[in-house]
């Protein structure tokens, strides 16, 4: 490989939620979503060029800024994102909260579809609108779509807006377009607009393809509203860039309109550069990347059959995000986690953090060196066996 993914890049110290959070020196943290790995070069250098210029006021977006959005999703991903479809704001948690509030009303019902990203909960909930959910079916260890719930949910007048997921947190999945287009033609027929949250659409596992929600017809584009950003793929959460796809100008006017009410729609000059050198000249790095995630889920998944056969790593076709069933171990996902954490120095995500359904599994951050995850999987062998004895 070109780029070294195996390097251990010391991280504490440097006020990381991930590493400086709890104050154990020797705590393993494989919990919340950013990566290990040092930048991608070019987006080193744009950003130390920025730096070095030595004044920091407010930031113009440039021409070049849209240009690499919509180059990369059309060249990458065989889609035309056009440049008035495009709000910009500090990351995809405020943009879904935006959204939510743009196009419901206090009371409205909005349809997830758990275990699902923490996050769409508290979209839904803090800003007063009522959760519906369409849990994911599990069965043979691969999670899939309860369709007759969904039309069901979706039929409620009261439901307005659905918040989907691709490629899935955590579950794993990667929809397919016959997936994608059958969840927005029930919304389409129901009246149920459709937030497609694509933050981890740069993540996918060999032989898997992500559909962009906005490439799957053009009515369906129009009752939609994509977020997206380079934020996951290109570890750049701390840079704090999100992008809003609103085709619909109807839409797209009510939801900038928030953006603004909010005060989330400007960014800081390093987040404009990271984007550019990211989209433009990074490219080579993320397929580096790819692979060597797809390694780690092969290294994690013949660890956990040759040592621990009877729990079960859920397929992971997408994101970097590896999602362990442990229900034979008949305990919780909060006692597993908190045993962990103050037995063995390891610290993973809860399954509840994901809703009710996610209880009895660990969510594992694959995104780190080799030697990384084999320690947090020697330290959960451990908690294992004399859990087992």
């Amino acid at each position: 490989m070109k780029y070294n993914f195996d390097e251990v890049i010391p991280r504490r110290g440097t006020n990381s939620i991930k590493w400086d959070t709890d104050c154990c020196a020797d705590m393993l943290p494989m919990w919340i979503a950013d990566m290990d790995f040092r930048l991608a070069p070019k987006i080193k250098e744009a950003v130390s060029r920025r730096l070095e210029q030595g004044v920091f006021g407010y930031a113009h977006i440039p021409d070049a800024f849209y240009d690499a959005i919509i180059h990369w999703f059309d060249r990458r991903h065989q889609v035309r994102i056009e440049r008035e479809w495009i709000l910009y704001t500090i990351g995809v948690v405020p943009a879904l909260a935006a959204v939510v509030t743009a196009l419901t009303q206090p009371g409205d019902g909005v349809l997830i579809q758990p275990p699902v990203y923490n996050h769409f909960f508290s979209c839904i909930e803090g800003n007063n609108r009522r959760l519906v959910t369409n849990p994911l079916h599990y069965e043979n260890g691969r999670y899939s779509i309860d369709w007759e719930d969904l039309e069901k949910k979706a039929a409620d007048p009261t439901v307005k807006l659905m918040i989907i997921c691709n490629p899935h947190n955590p579950a794993g999945r990667v929809w397919t377009r016959e997936e994608l287009l059958r969840m927005g033609e029930i919304c389409l027929r129901h009246h149920v607009y459709i937030i497609s949250d694509e933050i981890h659409c740069e993540l996918v596992a060999p032989g898997f393809t992500y559909t962009p929600f906005a490439s799957l017809s053009e009515e369906l584009r129009m009752n939609s509203v994509i977020c997206a950003s380079p934020s996951k793929a290109f570890n750049l959460a701390g840079f704090q860039v999100a992008n809003i796809f609103a085709p619909n100008p109807e839409l797209r006017d009510k939801v900038n309109g928030v953006l603004q009410g909010m005060d989330i729609e400007s960014l800081n000059c390093f987040a404009v550069e990271a984007l550019i050198a990211a989209y433009n000249e990074s490219e080579d790095w993320l397929d580096e990347l790819n692979v060597y995630i797809h390694e780690n889920y092969l290294f994690m998944k013949n660890f956990v059959e040759t040592n621990m056969p009877d729990l079960y790593l859920v397929p992971l076709e997408g994101t970097y995000l590896a999602w362990l069933d442990c229900r034979v171990l008949n305990k919780t996902s909060e006692e597993m986690n908190d045993d962990l954490k103050s037995k063995y120095c390891l610290w993973l995500n809860a399954g509840t953090m994901y809703g009710t359904e996610g209880d009895g599994f660990l969510r594992w951050n694959l995104a780190c060196p080799r030697v990384t995850l084999e320690e947090g999987l020697n330290r959960f062998l451990k908690y294992y066996q004399e859990f087992k004895k």
